[in-house]
């Protein structure tokens, strides 16, 4: 019994957390449109570059390249496994991110 108290209490606490926060969050705005606010005042602007998606996939290749090279470098030298797949991620993932860089700029020189 004791056993399901946490997960059941835990999951009604993050539902009461996001039901109060939008129904406050609406009442607001709904005051604030009552006197005379515009309602464009709550639409966001995309923050960000427009270039996030195309790093964050070379940044996933790079890290599958990376597990892939550490599971051929296990099966290929008699060197400890531990340490190899863990280089192999942070190295490749970060190579992928500095060509993700590279391309960008590249991207942004050439739009210009």
């Amino acid at each position: 019994m004791t056993d399901i108290v946490v997960p059941v209490s835990l999951f009604l606490m993050i539902f009461a957390i996001a039901y109060v926060y939008y129904t406050t969050r609406n009442k607001e705005r709904l005051a604030l449109i009552e006197k005379g606010a515009d309602p464009k005042l709550f639409k966001r602007e995309p923050q960000g570059s427009h270039y996030a998606n195309f790093k964050w996939g070379l940044f996933m290749i790079g890290i599958a390249i990376g597990v892939f090279l550490g599971a051929m470098f296990e099966e290929y030298t008699s060197l400890d496994h531990g340490p190899m797949y863990t280089s192999m991620i942070l190295i490749c993932g970060g190579i992928a991110l500095i060509l993700a860089y590279l391309l960008q700029k590249k991207l942004e020189k050439k739009a210009e």
